[in-house]
């Protein structure tokens, strides 16, 4: 992935402390600065209430000239960010979203906490917020599908009518559920889990339910919707079974798809939105999207 700025000399830039300016010794916008970005595209109060978004380590007056954007905070993606010399890490998933008593080094989380600190590089988690937000996870899916009339399937308690989790939208022309399956498959980065299909290859389909990330709580909001397809990741068996149990005509069908492949879809257009808030506030900062493939599986065995 080539980065959003690529004008910036290249070697490790000046971390020194800049006090509270927007700019750093170097002439590197704060951190702060970039939270204040962060927070104009993907405001916090659009977070679900259980969610943890925000700095998890930084401090606000440190320059940032260079920005890694990645689905997870893992050992790797964190090593990947060190070693490129980005001064903030922005991942999708929140690296502490359940509370911990310890952050020793003999943990996962624990050494990716120490690598963080002893580095001088910043994580911030742009997670719910970043998926309820206009030009959010949901929507860039949406668009990547070719939907229209795009509305949320569940709109937000804290934001525009635009915003919400998960999107529900129109094809431009009715296919059938093979060729609209092959597209959801084409648009998504490889990984080993593909694509998990359930329904008759050839009925046709037009209205679109579709949340990246985790969505089986939505059954309810999809049915509502008068989807004929619904595409999520991580869809359990009680709660697929059960759709399929109490579907009108066989619908809505159900298209599943990997965790990691849905939500990495948005890191190039969060990318370059970041970079072009950054940019009309007048900061050359580099942006670069992560190379690591953090989902978790590495083969699958298929019947035949």
């Amino acid at each position: 992935m080539e980065p959003v700025n690529s004008d910036v000399s290249a070697g490790s830039p000046d971390r020194q402390d800049a006090g509270n300016g927007d700019v750093d010794a170097s002439g590197a916008p704060t951190l702060g600065m970039i939270l204040l970005a962060v927070e104009e595209l993907w405001p916090e109060s659009l977070a679900e209430d259980w969610d943890e978004v925000g700095l998890v380590a930084g401090h606000p007056s440190a320059g940032v000239s260079r920005i890694l954007f990645a689905v997870d905070p893992t050992l790797e993606v964190i090593e990947e960010a060190i070693d490129w010399g980005a001064e903030l890490l922005i991942t999708h998933h929140p690296l502490l979203l359940k509370g911990v008593t310890s952050v020793a080094a003999n943990t996962a989380k624990g050494k990716a906490v120490h690598r963080l600190i002893e580095s001088g590089t910043g994580l911030l988690t742009v997670h719910t917020n970043g998926d309820s937000a206009v030009g959010g996870v949901s929507d860039v899916l949406a668009d990547a599908l070719g939907l229209q009339n795009v509305a949320p399937l569940t709109p937000a308690a804290n934001g525009l009518p635009e915003e919400g989790i998960g999107r529900v939208g129109d094809l431009e022309e009715m296919i059938t559920l093979g060729d609209f399956a092959a597209r959801v498959f084409g648009i998504l980065p490889s990984v080993a889990g593909g694509v998990r299909v359930a329904g008759d290859p050839d009925g046709l389909v037009r209205r679109v339910a579709l949340c990246g990330g985790a969505g089986d709580s939505l059954f309810g909001e999809v049915r509502a919707s008068n989807a004929d397809v619904y595409v999520t990741a991580d869809l359990r068996h009680h709660p697929a079974s059960e759709a399929r149990e109490s579907a009108v005509n066989d619908r809505p069908y159900l298209i599943d798809v990997s965790h990691f492949a849905s939500e990495w879809l948005w890191l190039p257009a969060a990318a370059q939105a970041l970079g072009n808030v950054l940019a009309d506030q007048g900061h050359d900062v580099e942006i670069r999207v992560s190379t690591t493939n953090s989902d978790p599986w590495d083969f699958i065995l298929t019947p035949g």
